[in-house]
């Protein structure tokens, strides 16, 4: 969704609602990889009934990764989808449905946006592709040297849309991996399996809520039913949120900032393509044995606890005194509406509200003071009462004055502190640092010392290199004479690269100075600010936009065919008069057709994925629709510091002149193409074991043409329709595997058949509130989620996990000695364990040290944590030896050093309590560490000194 920052911003005010999974991992026996059993309890102690996959977060990062190697074709591609949501499944392991839905063809409105992702994508890549080659001749030129360059095919990421072969081939894939996965694993014995492929129009999670709210209609419906949704779209949230479901979980990928990513050009670590200088690669390992690989970490992954979100929304929502009835659901909505005037995908932000500056908090707050006087809610059930908005809306226009200028302090702070820091880097800086055989070396780098050459040479260079800096350095303001005395003609210009200012773009609004608003819409709109019928327009146009996107969210796509046609949002001060404004959208609308689609969101550069007389409108000059493809367009950066955060000025596609010109050359569509070219409907998978597979089979035997409903008693509740499936999935016939490494299905017991949601009138509201029978999950939060501390002083915990009713295990005083013994002090020596007693053991009266006989006895204690960090043992330079009567002390030092008399009277002098050495005083004065009697170190906790109930 189009939120940047939304979900940092989320975790961080709202942080009790993550929770990182718990993972089994696959086990090895003999080098064969053993699968794991999913059918076994959910290690993350909570059970999942279904399971929602947007499969374009999964199909993304499988097919072109950013942080290890990208597949080397499609059919590497496949398989490493199989396994991503492998390990999903392993994660989450649902137990009655698994649900997979591909984008298909999406509403006109949200088509606009990825014309303008698709084609910045298309021209990014070429620039790229340019830099890189530019900077490769530079390097080669100056004697570089570079690995030899690969040929190989990029892969175009724009194929990652509905009406592609790719597509094509990618809904094949899933259906042969569903029904191996069906056949084989115990976990997915009992399950359903729906696949709502890319021929099934509408964006995945769209289609995912639509099925949920389809199905919380039907009076079988489990109101307890827990449900969790892959995705790394911020918009799952708030569409979470719009179920009212009582148990809603999200489940993604943990975000990691700045990976490192490999040199384009060298394959090296540490620096980007324009920073490479062409340097020989340094050898990775002894034998060079890791050249080729990359510091790859599993990605892991997190959950979102919708449940404890609206905790924390109830206890922040929650209004007294008001003149109507407060109703925790109605203000639930509220405040997902309110989300959508900081970015979607279907509307521009206003230019007041950014959530890195607390917009969200701000429209809280205003909503919090204006509530009173509105009378009600703002919304209810998907539908927007705008003489309410009007009143929210008005209010943030008063404070738009003071937000710019805000803004624009806090924007110059930020640069006169970015300055600072770089002047005292600068100046902090060594003046200078020797180069080659001398050049600083990270510990551990070199296996050997190294011989230095002609030492006396690299001296002399040195000094004349010092003294040339220092004569240039004398007077900043002084000029040089080519034989390096100083000029007397004055000064010289200081070059762009050496100022401390970076180069800003140009603002032309100025949102901070006086006739903001009409500098405003006279760059952006090309209008006058006073020109009252346009801006109403641009109003009028942007609530009938909120009206959509909150009706998309509640009731599903109100138009097919309605679009946001500006490329910029009026400001808040400008809702004046909306309350008569029409809300209302054309029934009956239709999707657009897949490759329709694809002439509406590609550019020319993208169009070998279209037939060759479709590609040729992209391209021909006396093509009729030429103007939708410019070959360059302009990015205007809207006050933002990068081009990805600009607005891609593109020209908006036409619809009717786009179906005129596609009706010539409709007929050379092969029939291939016009099949790919088709709406299709999903499928639903069950196993030989599911209750459902035998009603399934005999629908199938008997030939029924005419659709069917679906026995909810046999199907966990799950109401639809059934139609026989002309490529369907049947028992004992061999399922082909599209992808060669892959073996065929011989002894298939799956079977497949067309799904359809259950049908609604078109004017049917689906309510949004909580079920009838629903159980409030038990609280999460506690007054510490809340407040600093508690009454006694001492920091909350918050709930690790889901299971709130887990004790939590604490280790006793014995424990930590037993730790302290069995630790290594050094990974750099396995297996030698020091004989020292931790620090506080002689606390108590029975510690005794261990004779050189004894030996440790490790207790494995995998499964318990203390509550708070202990001290660890002491570090070996800093022990002392033992010496006890009678036993010889077992030292790791006395095994690696030649000689141990080298440690003797001249370091220990006397010896302590329990036949511990005293360090002499000239040794405390030092810092280092005494082992007096009587010193207070810190104990570990006691049991039960948190109460988590």
């Amino acid at each position: 969704m189009g939120v940047p920052a939304f979900f940092r911003w989320l975790s961080r005010k709202y942080p009790s609602i993550i929770v990182n999974c718990v993972e089994e991992k696959a086990k090895e026996c003999n080098g064969v990889k053993v699968p794991i059993d999913t059918s076994k309890p959910n290690p993350n102690e909570v059970e999942f009934d279904n399971l929602y996959l947007d499969m374009n977060g999964i199909i993304h990062p499988c097919t072109h990764p950013e942080d290890k190697p990208a597949p080397k074709n499609e059919d590497e591609m496949m398989v490493a989808i199989f396994e991503y949501i492998d390990r999903i499944f392993n994660i989450v392991r649902p137990r009655r449905l698994l649900y997979m839905a591909i984008d298909g063809v999406a509403p006109r409105a949200k088509m606009n946006q990825q014309r303008s992702r698709r084609f910045r994508a298309s021209k990014e890549g070429m620039e790229a592709a340019e830099e890189k080659q530019k900077i490769r001749q530079e390097i080669l030129a100056k004697g570089g040297y570079l690995p030899p360059e690969e040929v190989k095919e990029r892969f175009d990421s724009n194929c990652i849309t509905p009406g592609t072969e790719f597509m094509d081939n990618l809904a094949k894939c899933l259906r042969y991996y569903i029904a191996d996965r069906l056949n084989s694993s115990p976990g997915w014995k009992n399950l359903t399996v729906i696949l709502s492929d890319a021929s099934a129009p509408g964006e995945g999670e769209h289609k995912i809520m639509d099925y949920i709210r389809r199905q919380r209609a039907q009076p079988n419906h489990d109101p307890n039913t827990h449900h969790c949704l892959c995705g790394a779209d911020a918009d799952l949230i708030m569409l979470g949120l719009a179920t009212h479901e009582p148990n809603f979980t999200i489940i993604r990928e943990e975000f990691k900032p700045n990976k490192p990513k490999p040199c384009a050009l060298c394959n090296q670590m540490g620096h980007e393509v324009k920073d490479c200088q062409g340097l020989p690669r340094e050898k990775q390992g002894k034998h060079d044995q890791f050249a080729d690989t990359l510091p790859v970490s599993e990605q892991e992954f997190i959950f979102i606890r919708l449940c404890v979100l609206r905790e924390y929304l109830e206890r922040e929502l929650t209004m007294a005194s008001l003149p109507f009835t407060f109703d925790f659901e109605r203000s639930v909505d509220d405040w997902v509406f309110m989300c959508f005037f900081v970015g979607n995908d279907f509307l521009p932000h206003l230019p007041s509200l950014e959530i890195r500056e607390g917009a969200i908090d701000r429209l809280v707050n205003i909503y919090k003071n204006v509530v009173h006087k509105t009378g009600g809610y703002l919304t209810e059930s998907g539908f927007v009462n705008l003489q309410r908005v009007q009143m929210i809306m008005l209010a943030v226009g008063e404070v738009e004055d003071s937000i710019f200028k805000k803004r624009k302090d806090d924007d110059d702070n930020f640069k006169r502190r970015q300055k600072e820091k770089r002047k005292r880097l600068k100046r902090d800086q060594p003046s200078f640092i020797p180069g080659g055989q001398f050049s600083p070396q990270a510990l551990g780098n070199r296996s050997s010392p190294q011989a230095i050459c002609n030492p006396r040479q690299a001296a002399f260079e040195m000094r004349m290199h010092d003294r040339q800096n220092s004569t240039t350095s004398a007077s900043p303001n002084t000029s040089l004479t080519p034989d390096g005395s100083p000029s007397l003609g004055g000064g010289i210009k200081r070059k762009p690269e050496d100022s401390d200012s970076e180069p800003e773009p140009e603002d032309n609004i100025r949102l901070w100075e006086t006739g903001w608003k009409q500098r405003y819409y006279k760059n952006k709109f090309d209008v006058d600010a006073s020109d009252e019928k346009f801006r109403r327009k641009v109003v009028q146009s942007y609530v009938e936009g909120l009206c959509w996107v909150l009706r998309y969210y509640y009731q599903g796509c109100a138009s097919w065919n309605w679009y946001y046609p500006f490329h910029y949002a009026p400001f808040a001060s400008d809702f004046e008069g909306i309350a008569d404004m029409p809300s209302d959208f054309e029934k009956g609308s239709k999707p657009f057709k897949p490759l329709e689609q694809l002439m509406g969101v590609f550019p020319a550069a993208s169009g070998n994925f279209l037939p060759p007389t479709w590609r040729k409108l992209m391209t021909d000059p006396e093509s009729s629709i030429i103007d939708f493809y410019p070959e360059d367009f302009a990015i205007d950066l809207n006050g933002k510091k990068y081009a990805w955060q600009g607005v891609a000025l593109l020209p908006f596609v036409d619809e009717r002149r786009l179906r005129a010109a596609l009706e010539e050359v409709y007929p050379d569509l092969t029939p291939e193409e016009s099949r790919r070219n088709s709406l299709g409907s999903d499928v639903l998978f069950v196993g030989k074991h599911h209750p459902l597979c035998d009603f399934i089979v005999e629908q199938y035997k008997t030939k029924n043409t005419e659709a069917v409903d679906i026995p909810p008693e046999l199907c966990h509740g799950i109401q639809g329709k059934l139609t026989l499936n002309n490529n369907a999935v049947l028992p004992d016939q061999v399922v082909q595997s599209p992808v060669p490494m892959l073996r065929d299905l011989t002894q298939n017991s799956a079977v497949s058949i067309s799904f359809k949601d259950p049908q609604f009138a078109e004017d049917f509201v689906f309510k949004a509130t909580v079920l009838p029978g629903a159980k409030k999950p038990a609280p999460v939060l506690k007054p510490g989620d809340w407040e600093k501390a508690n009454n006694d002083g001492r920091p909350w915990r918050p709930q690790l996990g889901f299971n709130r009713d887990r004790k939590p295990m604490h280790l006793d005083q014995s424990v930590f000695r037993t730790l302290g013994h069995t630790m290594p002090r050094d990974r750099g020596m396995p297996g030698m364990y020091p004989n020292a007693v931790p620090l506080g053991a002689y606390s108590s009266p029975y510690a005794r040290p261990l004779m050189g006989s004894q030996q440790q006895i490790p207790k494995l204690l995998s499964n318990l944590r203390p509550q708070e960090s202990w001290r660890g043992p002491t570090p070996l330079f800093q022990q002392t030896p033992q010496r006890t009567s009678g036993a010889a002390p077992l030292l790791a030092w006395n095994r690696m050093l030649p000689s141990p008399n080298q440690f003797q009277p001249a370091q220990y002098q006397g010896l302590g309590p329990m036949g511990y050495p005293q360090r002499p005083e000239d040794r405390m004065d030092r810092g280092r560490q005494v082992y007096g009697p009587g010193r207070p170190y810190p104990l570990p906790p006691p049991a039960g000194r948190y109460s988590w109930n």
